[in-house]
């Protein structure tokens, strides 16, 4: 994996689901490229060290915590519509990942995944 901005975990196993929690799923745009697959994650708010990408199969796995931090000392909250808590979106592909290059960068709030699938289509 090259990583442009920040260093994040990329496992290539099966990632593990907690059934008692809850999770949020974030937006992705997925776009096929003439090399593989470039995934646009709206993570905004969540800081790269809170993010995992697990690898398996067809399958890539984004998932991590996004923190509520306050503004100033002393001010309570009115109204919330931000999840802040743990989040997961896994996306299938037609093409096998194991063994695929794995580029990651982050950028305004946006994780960019970039995938080079050495895999056959389906």
């Amino acid at each position: 994996m090259r990583d442009k901005s920040h260093q994040m975990t990329v496992v290539f196993a099966a990632a593990t689901y907690i059934a008692s929690e809850t999770f949020w799923r974030p937006l992705a745009d997925i776009y096929r490229t003439r090399t593989g697959w470039l995934i646009k994650y709206d993570l905004a708010g969540v800081k790269p060290d809170d993010i995992e990408i697990f690898v398996r199969g067809s399958e890539i796995t984004v998932r991590g915590f996004r923190r509520d931090w306050k503004l100033e000392e002393g001010w309570t909250h009115y109204s919330m519509e931000i999840s802040y808590n743990r989040f997961e979106r896994t996306i299938e592909l037609p093409c096998v990942l194991d063994g695929a290059e794995v580029e990651v960068e982050c950028r305004e709030g946006i994780l960019l995944v970039r995938l080079t699938c050495q895999g056959e289509q389906r």
